[in-house]
């Protein structure tokens, strides 16, 4: 804590212009060496950014290391979920067929994969196959972005964050090692707890960027420190139980005094240079991205954990 705390308060606090996801990801991997949790590279690649949409992309890098742990932080990834029918299990149409010790095969269509084009390995959610009550059976399989039957499209920007390539993925006849299917429930164990896992780095990364923005505007000293408290709070979150339904609270909470935080800079953004202010409104709108999903995780954690008395 001592070392990411001396970085976002010592640090220079003049970003490092950023051309491309290239440059991005090179000040990326810079960072990531330096720092040994994912939740640190995601602050201090927040930091760093010279604006919204690469802070974003060192938090989701940086949530699918700590969500994966055994993945080499030199490589870049891409969780492949959503299909034309969307993310729920009941959508997933992408099988994986075969069986015994031979290869497997993918077969299938994934609709939006954020950092799709610049993904060296891709995370596949497919279904095997569905259980007694019909249900799919969904199993994550790792593959490499380059494999035979791998054609990953590029989708138009998006109207926020555009720096950020998202891409559709095609998928046939591509040929997976037994190894190469990772254990477990594919939802449950890795979709399902990704979304909090993603809130918690995606948002450390933000308050990154907002620190760096506060000190090289001269925002007041309790403005900083606020910040500072909150990026204390979201570490802490982001190394807890992604399952857990106290989690969800404190993460739900936390994200309320976030957006106070945010909504109350009011006049503050008068003293910011031209460029980024224009950005920050046109990005802002990412923060409001999946806000009906986190309503629902809040209302399932308190109905789990608060009765009646």
């Amino acid at each position: 804590m001592d070392e990411l705390l001396r970085f976002l308060l010592t640090e220079s606090p003049a970003p490092v212009s950023l051309g491309s996801i290239e440059d991005w990801w090179t000040q990326h991997l810079r960072l990531a060496s330096r720092f040994s949790l994912p939740v640190d590279v995601a602050f201090a690649g927040g930091f760093a950014a010279d604006r919204l949409g690469y802070a974003f992309a060192s938090g989701y890098h940086s949530a699918l290391r700590s969500l994966f742990p055994a993945l080499p932080f030199e490589r870049r990834y891409a969780l492949c979920v959503t299909e034309a029918r969307g993310g729920h299990p009941s959508a997933m149409d992408t099988r994986l067929t075969g069986a015994g010790d031979g290869p497997l095969r993918l077969e299938g269509t994934k609709a939006f994969i954020t950092l799709g084009t610049a993904a060296d390995e891709l995370l596949v959610v497919a279904s095997e196959g569905q259980d007694v009550q019909g249900r799919n059976r969904l199993r994550l399989v790792r593959i490499d972005s380059r494999r035979p039957g791998v054609t990953l499209t590029e989708l138009p920007p998006t109207p926020f964050v555009p720096e950020v390539p998202h891409a559709e993925l095609r998928l046939h006849e591509v040929e997976v090692a037994p190894a190469e299917v990772l254990p477990g429930d594919g939802y449950e164990r890795y979709v399902k707890p990704f979304r909090t896992v993603e809130d918690c780095h995606v948002f450390a990364a933000v308050l990154g960027w907002l620190i760096q923005v506060a000190r090289r505007s001269g925002w007041p000293d309790e403005v900083r420190e606020e910040l500072l408290a909150l990026a204390v709070t979201m570490r802490g979150l982001a190394q807890s139980e992604p399952a857990s339904p106290a989690v969800h609270l404190a993460l739900s909470g936390a994200l309320d005094l976030f957006r106070a935080r945010v909504d109350g800079l009011g006049t503050l953004w008068e003293r910011v240079d031209a460029p980024t202010c224009e950005r920050w409104e046109r990005d802002r709108l990412l923060l409001n991205v999946a806000g009906k999903v986190r309503a629902k995780r809040r209302e399932t954690a308190r109905q789990k954990l608060i009765t009646p008395g």
